[in-house]
């Protein structure tokens, strides 16, 4: 019978990904996802578990040797569900939407998006100034990066050493943050303050949880 490790290596040699890929993408180290593939390691954690059964599109119960028949059900045929391609953006946990906090200092996990979504990375969502928006706290919010956005785009936003997702306003030699909760003061800026503002890129899409 196939060990968990070896269905894990599977479907990472089905798919093509490298180890330091894969591993990046379930929260491990290279030498960690090694162990876990030749059977090193046998207590997998079970967050682990999810992630390589959703990379793979099958079950975690699959994976882990609990379904002999398969791990996917096929979807009837219907001429209006096709399958969809999809990519990895690297996520970094945290950006405030709500107070400006400070940027994490490295990746944590990536998210999967269609391949129509032109980002760069994904920031995990922090408060409820967007709610307005539809952007609710631990929303998944995907950023390209660019210098300048026009005057209402979301935007992440770089105050000194710290960031923020606001609604980006210029007017002259001022600059307006402005969250889409009326609970939330804008943050304005002008004169020396300019130079602490620097825009670090569009949002361009998000994921949510079904509320």
């Amino acid at each position: 019978m196939a060990s968990v490790g070896s269905r894990i290596k599977q479907i990472r040699t089905d798919l093509g990904i490298s180890q330091v890929d894969f591993a990046n993408r379930i929260g491990v180290s290279k030498q960690t996802l090694y162990k876990y593939e030749n059977d090193l390691i046998t207590n997998i954690p079970s967050d682990k578990i999810e992630a390589a059964a959703k990379i793979g599109n099958i079950t975690p119960a699959y994976l882990m040797g609990w379904e002999v028949s398969g791990g996917t059900q096929a979807l009837p045929s219907f001429p209006n569900i096709t399958p969809i391609a999809r990519k990895s953006f690297p996520l970094f946990d945290g950006i405030a939407a709500g107070e400006p906090r400070l940027m994490p200092d490295g990746v944590t996990l990536y998210v999967d998006a269609t391949v129509d979504v032109q980002a760069d990375y994904v920031l995990k969502v922090h408060g409820d100034s967007m709610i307005g928006a539809r952007i609710n706290d631990g929303d998944y919010v995907f950023i390209r990066q660019q210098p300048e956005v026009e005057n209402g785009e979301i935007a992440a936003v770089a105050i000194g050493d710290e960031a923020t997702l606001k609604r980006f306003y210029k007017y002259g030699d001022v600059v307006v943050l402005r969250g889409e909760n009326p609970e939330f003061k804008e943050l304005t800026f002008s004169g020396e303050q300019l130079g602490q503002v620097r825009i670090l890129g569009k949002a361009v899409a998000f994921q949510s949880d079904v509320r």
